[in-house]
């Protein structure tokens, strides 16, 4: 196994940040003809914007870019033909390929996106990038290392993709038994919007958390699963009294997503057990007290998946932006239907019956599902500490 030497990035690359043009377009017109690449055009490659080049930086497919500011920074991809983006930086360098590049830079994501600069909208901490350090190889080693990157990239794909699948099927089946024990199309439950049911809703802490601090758990968005917690990646902080007061959380509450780059997210909520009341949670989550002598909080949980509700949530939250939002006000308006206490619980026991085999399955998947995002930054671990080759 070789061992490489290496330079620190700010010893052989340089960046170029993105500027916000003086002119966009919503339409592609005369004089208006380059593409503007924000968030959404570099990561799904939907152009929504155009610009006439006045005031900007370029960029080019092959060219690797960062997400500089917001909540996913250290996000990198593949440019797009136009314009940068006021949020995103383009790294280069003339002595590493940008593939080479790109997958380095991939592999410190985790590390960048959990050590931001700056309290309220994180930026990328420049001290941490530029002092990485990256192996001296030359660029025809550099490219068997990414070929050998590909390969077990696309073993793993293959492997995804079947798990996709199935996730796809369970979803499918189990929104059909939501829909059926849920519907009220013949008017006989009360409709009521969902902060009439449930204390004012309260946002988490923004308190900068770590896996390395001895402290409280803090449940954040990788901890809510479909309806549940997973609490085997806590980061931790310390809090004072009154903090621990703020943010406890008690059986029966509902943890929610409140933003999110991918709007399917975005509302997803977890049920409290008696287990998780140890924990405080996150700024990207908002809880939800239901009062339980009006709301079942399985039923509440279940309701808020269901596929009335999923449109009502993903209508508020979307957004042109690359980061969808719903915020309490948002959330306490949600029309929600509401059957007798007796009703809810019944309903509550038939769903589960019916999904207790999927839901089962719906874990393993979910587990296997990060235990394979957990592989890939291993092999991308490996390639850049010369285990690859």
């Amino acid at each position: 196994m070789p061992t490489y030497p290496t330079y620190k990035l700010s010893e052989i690359a340089r960046s170029t940040k993105g500027k916000k043009p003086k002119s966009v377009s919503k339409e592609k017109t005369d004089g208006f003809e380059i593409p503007y690449v924000d968030i959404k055009a570099f990561e799904k490659g939907i152009i929504d914007n155009y610009t006439d080049g006045e005031n900007c930086t370029f960029c080019k497919p092959d060219d690797v870019l960062i997400v500089w500011d917001g909540a996913r920074c250290g996000f990198v991809g593949r440019g797009v033909e136009g314009a940068i983006g006021s949020t995103l930086v383009k790294i280069s360098s003339e002595k590493y390929t940008n593939d080479f590049l790109f997958y380095f830079l991939q592999s410190k994501y985790k590390v960048l996106n959990s050590n931001p600069r700056g309290v309220g909208i994180p930026h990328v901490e420049p001290n941490l990038l530029w002092n990485f350090e990256i192996p001296d190889v030359d660029k025809t080693t550099q490219q068997a290392i990414v070929a050998r990157i590909e390969a077990l990239f696309a073993e793993l794909d293959k492997a995804v993709q079947h798990l996709r699948t199935a996730q796809k099927q369970i979803k499918t089946y189990r929104q059909a038994v939501l829909n059926h024990w849920l519907n009220n199309d013949d008017g006989k439950w009360e409709m009521v919007k969902l902060g009439e049911v449930i204390e004012k809703p309260t946002y988490g802490t923004s308190k900068k958390c770590d896996y390395d601090i001895v402290g409280t758990g803090v449940l954040r968005i990788p901890n809510i699963g479909n309806g549940y917690i997973i609490d085997d990646d806590l980061k931790f902080a310390v809090f004072s009294d009154e903090e621990k007061e703020k943010y406890a959380l008690k059986e029966g509450d509902l943890l929610t997503i409140r933003s999110n780059g991918s709007v399917d997210l975005v509302g997803k909520c977890a049920l409290i057990s008696s287990k998780e009341e140890k924990y405080l949670f996150a700024g990207y989550l908002i809880r939800l007290r239901p009062f339980p002598e009006k709301v079942n909080s399985k039923f509440l949980t279940l309701t808020l998946e269901s596929h009335n509700l999923r449109i009502q949530i993903e209508d508020k939250a979307k957004s042109t932006s690359g980061v969808n939002n719903i915020n309490s006000v948002e959330l306490q308006n949600l029309i929600i239907p509401l059957p007798p206490l007796a009703e809810q619980q019944h309903i509550v026991v038939e769903i589960e019956r019916r999904l207790s085999q999927t839901s089962a399955s719906s874990v393993c998947i979910e587990n296997a599902l990060r235990q394979a995002e957990a592989l890939r930054q291993s092999i991308l671990k490996k390639a850049f500490s010369g285990e690859l080759l």
